[in-house]
């Protein structure tokens, strides 16, 4: 790899289920905190040798929190910071701020009623100079004309239709190279046709449903490394022809919230083609 990545993580200090704002959470089914804790740490601990690891505090009021992809959408220096659908989630939004303005970034403005849920739903292409916005779930498919006025770079939309993969980052996960792995029926049919238009047969990746559920998606990709919490033998197959190394890390008490890889961290110098 010719760069290192700071990738924001949050530790899992107050993370739990306290509620229910999408279909993988429930209170009766609370994640373990010590293997939370130990998942989260061996995530880091695999993590750390194709990127540079930057923690932020967390917020007892907020248990989210650890889910950083959603902190907000960052490009060069500049940030827009989220702005939650749940009221459940926009604790974390004046945290996350003032973690961004600390650190450096540049905050930039945003239309007030415009609900956006950062990297999670806002991802960068690594084969061509655009961005892919998810919406219909959380995000206001308004975003995408304010992402391209921040920006000055072309935004993408996607409509999610399935409430399981309520994020773009669950089931689409641009990797090096212009490849692209994404669960397709997560998405309107329109939106289907869209991504077979934009993105050629050989670079795209389609994942089997049992793929979709363990969050293979829900990826980071350094490189020709991926990191993901499971994978079948057949979809690591199919990424090691292609030149990609599958590096799981089990992740299953964060995926009782809805969440795993790539929600657990926001890649903080993700460069636009």
């Amino acid at each position: 790899m010719t760069q290192r990545n700071r990738l924001l993580m949050c530790p899992p200090q107050h993370f739990t289920v306290r509620y229910e704002i999408n279909p993988w959470m429930n209170v009766q089914r609370k994640p373990d905190a010590a293997a939370a804790h130990d998942q989260w740490q061996q995530l880091v601990a695999n993590l750390e040798p194709a990127a540079d690891i930057v923690l932020c505090e967390p917020a007892a009021d907020a248990p989210d929190m650890v889910f950083t992809a959603n902190a907000g959408f960052v490009f060069d220096g500049r940030v827009v910071v989220s702005r939650f659908r749940h009221p459940e989630r926009q604790t974390e939004e004046p945290h996350f701020a003032d973690w961004f303005e600390d650190a450096g970034f540049a905050l930039m403005d945003w239309p007030e009623d415009v609900r956006f849920e950062g990297a999670g739903d806002c991802l960068v292409d690594r084969g061509e100079r655009r961005l892919w916005l998810g919406h219909g779930l959380r995000s206001d498919p308004r975003a995408g004309a304010a992402l391209e006025t921040a920006f000055e770079v072309p935004v993408h939309t996607l409509t999610l239709v399935d409430p399981r993969f309520y994020h773009l980052d669950t089931c689409f996960c641009p990797l090096a190279d212009g490849y692209t792995l994404y669960y397709p029926t997560a998405f309107s049919a329109e939106s289907q046709m869209l991504i077979r238009s934009l993105i050629p047969a050989e670079k795209r990746i389609e994942v089997s449903d049992g793929d979709a559920q363990a969050f293979a998606c829900n990826a980071v990709g350094l490189g020709e490394h991926v990191f993901m919490n499971r994978s079948s033998k057949a979809l690591r197959s199919t990424l090691a022809k292609l030149g990609f190394e599958v590096h799981e890390s089990p992740v299953t008490e964060f995926l009782r919230a809805g969440g795993a890889v790539k929600c657990l961290s926001l890649n903080l110098d993700d460069p636009i083609v």
